[in-house]
């Protein structure tokens, strides 16, 4: 079609305005123009994900927390705990509450005081996620069987949606957890149970756990979302990737590299050999973001004995 030919060439001002124009009005003409040479419109690979970063200890008054960047993606992620009366049917375990917050400020598609749509399947789908994988132990958040034990408040904030808000979310939430202290208790002459500040034990009141203490993390799941645009493969997609191509397959795995989930949206019938693609890759992510999860958690540690 005429009206989607190449741009005419100009140099400066004048031929970046032109460059944008088109890209504005035809968006899958100009990306499909960057597929052809293998290439993206950020200049990625087809196949490789954004810069990631993980910074833990964003929150000081958390319990754990982490900032987590994946290219101009940004969440932040806390964990508060609270004594709270154990599930009947599960007398020696905790709990987790999770919740997935896009305010105005993460993105202009969300307007002030209207809740954006997929920040409840994104706090459910983590929510499955975190549980389905067994990467928390329950059994760890028990203080006294049948009488107390911990529930653990998960809030991730959107602070930049740039796309892969789940990837994101994921990656935050896990680096939380890792980040996660837990504090010490004790019973008050009422019989309550709260929480004490400092770990030498120097309280009038008898503890219930004698020092803080790590949370063992297990299976920690991991996640990559690939966008699917005819035969090609575009991993972790971008908000202006998003907006044009309609099938995402976002793969979770383990640390084991098991299967967690898979979901497809939109789009027609994916064969079995890109799906097998995008578990592949999402694999290979798996194994740089645990790299990455490690740097920081080092990172912290040379910061704590400074």
């Amino acid at each position: 079609m005429a009206a989607e030919a190449k741009p005419a060439a100009a140099s400066g001002v004048a031929g970046e305005m032109e460059v944008e124009a088109y890209r504005r009005l035809f968006p899958v003409a100009f990306l499909e123009r960057h597929l052809g040479e293998s290439v993206r419109i950020d200049a990625r690979r087809l196949r490789e994900a954004r810069p990631t970063t993980i910074a833990l200890g964003a929150v000081s008054s958390a319990h754990g927390s982490a900032l987590v960047r994946l290219g101009d993606t940004a969440m932040l992620a806390s964990v508060k705990l609270e004594v709270m009366s154990p599930p009947a049917e599960h007398p020696d375990e905790g709990s987790v509450a999770v919740e997935f917050h896009m305010p105005p400020i993460c993105s202009p598609l969300v307007r002030p005081g209207r809740s954006a749509e997929v920040a409840p399947v994104i706090s459910k789908a983590l929510e499955d996620v975190l549980m389905s994988s067994g990467m928390l132990n329950l059994k760890d958040l028990c203080l006294i069987t049948g009488k107390a034990s911990w529930l653990a408040y998960l809030d991730i904030y959107c602070l930049n949606a740039d796309g892969s808000l789940f990837d994101a979310a994921l990656i935050s939430a896990v680096a939380a957890f890792t980040h996660l202290e837990i504090p010490l208790v004790s019973v008050g002459d009422d019989g309550r149970l709260f929480t004490v500040g400092g770990n030498d034990g120097k309280n009038k009141f008898e503890l219930v756990n004698r020092e803080k203490r790590k949370l063992t993390l297990c299976d920690i799941p991991l996640s990559l979302t690939c966008a699917l645009h005819k035969d090609s493969i575009l991993a972790d997609p971008t908000s202006e990737e998003e907006s044009i191509i309609e099938t995402y397959v976002t793969v979770v795995v383990d640390s084991s590299d098991r299967l967690v989930s898979l979901q497809k949206v939109g789009g027609a019938v994916t064969s079995m050999a890109t799906i097998k693609e995008c578990i592949s890759l999402a694999k290979e992510r798996r194994q740089s973001l645990r790299e990455i999860l490690i740097d920081s958690v080092k990172a912290m540690e040379v910061d704590q004995t400074e």
